[in-house]
C-alpha cells in the first residue's frame, strides 16, 4: 500500500519533469499583469476571448499546458497537497498552517451534515430525476436551511438598495472600471432575529463557500445512493473529504491508494479558468445574489453536454470499441468520416493537457484488480497512441482531462451518470473562490448584442396580418 502511493507520487513528479520538457518557463505577458481598464481586445461569438475581470486565482496557457492555482502549478499540488489544502488555497489565496488546516478540516466535518437540507431533498422524486438536475435542488436545500432569504425577514427592500436599477446608466457610455461595486447593498444581509446573538452568515461569504465546498459532496453522495436504492450515509468526522466521499457513494472505506487518487482527481478540477460554469456563477452573483443561487448557476451550466459530461461519453466510446484490437479499425473509419473523437483536443489547450499527463498513470494503477477497468483502460491507452501519433504533432490533439477520468470512477466503482456531479464536487472550490474575489471590487457584467433585425415596421390590424 506504501509503495503504491509513493510511485503516485513519483508518477505526478515524472509528469512534471516531462510537461517542463516541452515548455518554457515564460507566461503569456498580455495576459499576466493588472488592467488598466478600459481595454481593447479581440472579441469572438459568445465573448470568446472577452477580458471580463482580474483574478489571482487561477491561470490557464493552452499554448504551453499550463495549470496554475494561486501561483503554484498543478503537479506540485497534486503531489504534496490534498483537497483541503487546495480547497483552502483558492479561497484564501495560500496554503494553510498547520493549525489552519486542523480548523479548515473541523469546519469540513461540521458543514459535511445536512440532515435537513438532504430531509428536504427526499420529498422530491431523486430516484427518477437526473443527477445534476437533484444536485441544483440540493443547493437551493441547503440555502433553506442555512439563510433566511426565502423568507420575508430575509429579502432585500428596495430602500436598502444604493442603485435599484442598473439599466439606469445608460450602457452606451464606455465602461469606467470604477474602484467599488457601483450597485451595492448598504449592510450585509444578517438574520434579523438574532442580530443580538450573533452575526448570521450573508449567503455569499467564507463560511457559505465552506458549507458548499462540504455540502455538495455530501449531496453528490446521497444522490448516489439514493439512485441505487439505498439510503443516504452520515459522514464519518475521521475521514478525509477524499475520503467521506467515496464513503458516503459507495457504503465502504477507501483503501489509502483509493482516497489519494479520489483526492488527486478533485485537485485536478477545481478551477479552470473563466470557464461556462465559473462565468454562469459570477453573473449571478455579480447581481449582489447568495453564493447558493451562484453555484446553483454554475451547477445547471456544468449539466450542458458542451462543458460537463465528456468522460461519461469516453466510457460509452471505449465499450463500443470494446477491443484492443479494434482500435486502429475504429480510428480509421472515424478520421475518414472527420469526426471528433471524444476525450481529445480542448478548446483551451494546444498542448498536452496537464491534468491528463496525471490522469493517465492514475488510471492505470486505479484499474488494477478491476478487470472491467482493466480492459477499458488497455483500449484507452492504445487509443491514445494512435490519435497522438497521427495528430499529435500536425493537428495539436491530444487527451484531455476526460479521457482518463471517467477510467478513474469506474475504477472507483462509481456509476457513469455520476460523473459530472463529481466535477462540480470538486470545481464548488473555484467557483466560491472567484465570485467571493470578484465581490471584492463588484460591477454587475452587461454585455451587449449587436442588433441586426428590422426598423420601421408597419404595426397591421390582426385581420390584415399574414
Amino acid at each position: 500500500m506504501q509503495a503504491d502511493l509513493e510511485k503516485i507520487n513519483s508518477l505526478i513528479i515524472e509528469a512534471a519533469k516531462k510537461a517542463q520538457m516541452e515548455t518554457d518557463n515564460e507566461p503569456e505577458p498580455d495576459f499576466t499583469k493588472p488592467i488598466d481598464w478600459p481595454i481593447t481586445c479581440t472579441v469572438g461569438p459568445g465573448l470568446e476571448g472577452a477580458i471580463a475581470s482580474e483574478t489571482k486565482i487561477g491561470y490557464v496557457n493552452g499554448t504551453k499546458g499550463w495549470l496554475i492555482y494561486r501561483g503554484y502549478n498543478i503537479f506540485d499540488l497534486c503531489a504534496y497537497c490534498s483537497y483541503e489544502e487546495v480547497s483552502y488555497l483558492l479561497l484564501h489565496g495560500k496554503l494553510p498552517r498547520a493549525s489552519e488546516l486542523s480548523e479548515y478540516k473541523k469546519k469540513l466535518a461540521q458543514y459535511r451534515l445536512l440532515n435537513k437540507s438532504l430531509r428536504l431533498l427526499m420529498g422530491f422524486p431523486v430516484e427518477n430525476m437526473h443527477a445534476m438536475a437533484a444536485l441544483r435542488l440540493g443547493t437551493n436545500m441547503m440555502r433553506q436551511e442555512f439563510t433566511i432569504m426565502d423568507q420575508e425577514e430575509g429579502r432585500r427592500g428596495p430602500t436598502e438598495a444604493i442603485g435599484s436599477d442598473e439599466d439606469s446608466i445608460p450602457m452606451e457610455t464606455a465602461p469606467r472600471g470604477a474602484e467599488s461595486a457601483i450597485y451595492e447593498f448598504r449592510q450585509p444581509l444578517m438574520r434579523r432575529k438574532a442580530r443580538a446573538k450573533q452575526q448570521q452568515e450573508t449567503g455569499y461569504d467564507l463560511e457559505a463557500c465552506y458549507r458548499l465546498i462540504a455540502g455538495v459532496a455530501t449531496v453528490t453522495a446521497a444522490i448516489a445512493r439514493v439512485r441505487q436504492g439505498h439510503v443516504p450515509i452520515e459522514p464519518d468526522p475521521e475521514l478525509s473529504h477524499a475520503a467521506n466521499f467515496i464513503y458516503m457513494m459507495t457504503g465502504r472505506r477507501p483503501s489509502a491508494v483509493e482516497e489519494r487518487i479520489m483526492d488527486i482527481a478533485l485537485i485536478l478540477h477545481a478551477d479552470h479558468g473563466m470557464n461556462a460554469s465559473t462565468f454562469a456563477s459570477m453573473v449571478v452573483a455579480s447581481t449582489l445574489s447568495d453564493i447558493y443561487f451562484s453555484v446553483g448557476a454554475g451547477i445547471a451550466a456544468l449539466n450542458g453536454p458542451l462543458h460537463g459530461g465528456a468522460n461519461e461519453q469516453v466510457i460509452s466510446l471505449l465499450q463500443e470499441i470494446g477491443e484492443p484490437s479494434r482500435v486502429k479499425t475504429f480510428l480509421d473509419n472515424t478520421l475518414a468520416r472527420k469526426e471528433k473523437i471524444v476525450g481529445f483536443g480542448h478548446r483551451v489547450y494546444k498542448a498536452y493537457d496537464p491534468r491528463a499527463r496525471i490522469l493517465g498513470p492514475l488510471a492505470e494503477i486505479a484499474v488494477r484488480g478491476n478487470s472491467a477497468a482493466e480492459k477499458l483502460f488497455s483500449v484507452a491507452r492504445l487509443l491514445e497512441q494512435e490519435v497522438v501519433a497521427r495528430l499529435g504533432q500536425t493537428k495539436l490533439i491530444f487527451p484531455n482531462v476526460d479521457f482518463y477520468s471517467g477510467i478513474v470512477y469506474r475504477a472507483l466503482d462509481i456509476q457513469p451518470e455520476m460523473f459530472t456531479p463529481i466535477f462540480a464536487v470538486s470545481r464548488v472550490a473555484g467557483w466560491t473562490a472567484r465570485v467571493h474575489e470578484y465581490l471584492q471590487n463588484n460591477r454587475i457584467f452587461r454585455p451587449r448584442a449587436m442588433y441586426t433585425g428590422a426598423f420601421n415596421l408597419e404595426v397591421l390590424p390582426l385581420s390584415q396580418r399574414t
